[in-house]
């Protein structure tokens, strides 16, 4: 089982944890944006907006380059990944506890006997 300091995984769940914030995460997931551009769907200032980039960014799931007067965002694909590496080993972890239950509940010292 792979190991994951606790805090980056906070941090991450944090962040996923707004719609904005997965709305942000999904518009980045097709390319880098501006700050500008991943405010347009949404009706908030750009302070709320920046507030939400500035979680993003703190919790690793995006990285931020300023090119000019622009603040350019991108999807950070490793952390991603490290998320997805630790919800695939709960998922594998409770699936293999579901079919051992499952084979149980169908032995023969399950069968016939009801309350």
């Amino acid at each position: 089982m792979l190991e994951y300091p606790s805090q980056q995984l906070d941090l991450a769940f944090h962040a996923l944890s707004d719609a904005t914030r997965r709305g942000m995460l999904d518009r980045l997931s097709r390319g880098p944006a501006s700050v500008s551009e991943l405010a347009e769907p949404y009706g908030m200032s750009l302070a709320a907006i920046h507030q939400h980039v500035r979680v993003l960014e703190a919790s690793g799931l995006v990285t931020t380059e300023k090119h000019g007067r622009t603040r350019e965002c991108r999807i950070s694909s490793e952390a991603v990944q490290r998320v997805e590496s630790w919800l695939s080993e709960r998922r594998q972890l409770w699936e293999s506890r579901f079919d051992r239950l499952g084979r149980l509940l169908e032995s023969d010292s399950f069968k016939g006997e009801q309350p």
